[in-house]
């Protein structure tokens, strides 16, 4: 693997592990977003390994997801995950503070979410 690759690769699961210190700390705000950018740097990791091009102009995962064939299942987890970019961090997006509105419950799903594209990831990884 290139190193370049292998440079995304490792910082994405390290992220997944800041995501669930996060969420063990009570930042779960900073989970949500952690899985967001986890699953982000795995995708793109993934892609320059499928199409030979790093070409990084977007943080949707879904379109990452769709450029690199995820099924339909993880389709659903990035529609869930890919807003944590914004939504997590910016208090004018939601007219609130971001940290309050984030609870245990919902960084254990983000994490959940993260965790089985990164289940899939892994797998496509080692191919």
């Amino acid at each position: 693997m290139r190193r370049e690759i292998s440079n995304w690769w490792e910082q994405a699961k390290r992220d997944l592990v800041s995501a669930e210190n996060s969420m063990n700390c009570g930042d779960f705000y900073l989970c949500a977003f952690m899985c967001q950018q986890a699953v982000e740097k795995g995708l793109k990791a993934f892609s320059m390994i499928k199409t030979k091009v790093r070409v990084f102009s977007t943080h949707s995962l879904v379109e990452l997801g769709r450029k690199v064939g995820v099924s339909e299942d993880l389709l659903k987890d990035l529609r869930k995950l890919s807003p944590e970019y914004t939504i997590s961090r910016y208090p004018d997006l939601t007219e609130s503070l971001p940290y309050e509105n984030y609870d245990i419950e919902i960084a254990k799903e983000q994490l959940e979410r993260a965790g089985r594209v990164f289940k899939w990831l892994s797998t496509q990884m080692k191919e």
